[in-house]
């Protein structure tokens, strides 16, 4: 009982309480990569924690679903959470942790988002959501053909197995194709939460914008909610990421032990994926809006071969 509580507990608070930190790291070193010094780490905490205190400011034309989206998107977030397999491979929700069910969690949180940025009735939160529904709508399908993969090396869909099966067996994991398959997710990560060269989250210009757009009309508590349910989402690619692609170090019980395992082995990975991020978003510029989806239709033929080369190899 006690480790059953464990694993549904400790999962929640990890990603609640470390994306934040994942975020303000990305940007630490985004300013140290670029000579200046920046905000330390810990700075995205203090702006949540001042948004929260600040009074919301709604607009007369908005309705229910304007409201509602900033605490739906931190809750499909944390049940992601205990979705994925974060610090131990055997999630609360491993039963039904396939990734059908997590992109229809990510998938669902996007839809509200732009129906938000349409209620607002302003022109940039109509741009902002025709601009996400399109990303999404290239984006998602290639996170399934990439995991489908993984799946069937690993000979099961639930992310849970797949990470002990590749973990025990580190010849599946060193494939060739399974860095195909990275690769395709890698792309689509940097287009599902907003990061160069898809998008900027650093800027407000009108040709730049995709979801800073859609978010423009929120402030104070929904604000904080808006940007915690983001960084969540960040958190959870780039876990995802790490445990599904490196699957070595996840342990498969909820014990004490093996979950403060499990989180310091996740904190390495991370750290070493957030390193990778800054250096990406260092060296490349966003791309022109019409070139998206070429990159996204590549990372799609990344995922595909991927998939091609397990039957070419049996």
């Amino acid at each position: 009982m006690i480790d059953t509580s464990l694993g549904a507990v400790v999962p929640v608070l990890v990603v609640a309480a470390g994306a934040p930190f994942v975020v303000g790291l990305t940007r630490t070193l985004k300013a140290r990569l670029v000579g200046r010094r920046g905000a330390n780490p810990w700075q995205p905490y203090r702006d949540l924690r001042k948004l929260l205190g600040k009074e919301p400011v709604v607009s007369a034309t908005t309705s229910w679903i304007f409201r509602l989206t900033p605490y739906l998107l931190a809750a499909t977030m944390l049940v992601a959470a205990l979705v994925i397999p974060v610090v131990t491979s055997r999630p609360v929700l491993g039963f039904a942790g396939n990734a059908i069910l997590l992109m229809g969690l990510f998938l669902l949180g996007t839809f509200f988002l732009a129906l938000a940025g349409l209620d607002a009735g302003s022109a940039f939160g109509g741009m902002g959501s025709s601009r996400e529904v399109a990303v999404a709508a290239l984006a998602e399908p290639t996170v399934i053909v990439a995991i489908f993969a993984l799946a069937l090396r690993a000979d099961t869909i639930d992310l849970g197995l797949v990470v002990e099966r590749l973990g025990r067996e580190p010849s599946l994991a060193l494939n060739p194709a399974h860095l195909l398959a990275f690769a395709a997710f890698f792309i689509v990560m940097l287009a599902e939460t907003g990061r160069l060269p898809v998008d900027n989250p650093a800027t407000h210009l009108e040709l730049t914008m995709i979801h800073e757009a859609m978010v423009l009309e929120y402030s104070g508590r929904y604000l904080a909610l808006v940007e915690w349910a983001s960084a969540m989402k960040l958190f959870l690619f780039m876990t995802l990421l790490a445990n599904l692609f490196v699957p070595w170090g996840v342990p498969s019980t909820a014990a004490p032990g093996a979950l403060a395992l499990g989180i310091a082995v996740l904190a390495v990975k991370l750290v070493v994926l957030s390193t990778a991020l800054a250096l990406l978003e260092t060296a490349v510029a966003k791309l022109r809006l019409f070139r998206v989806p070429e990159l996204l239709a590549g990372s799609f033929a990344l995922a595909l071969l991927s998939v091609m080369a397990v039957f070419l190899v049996r």
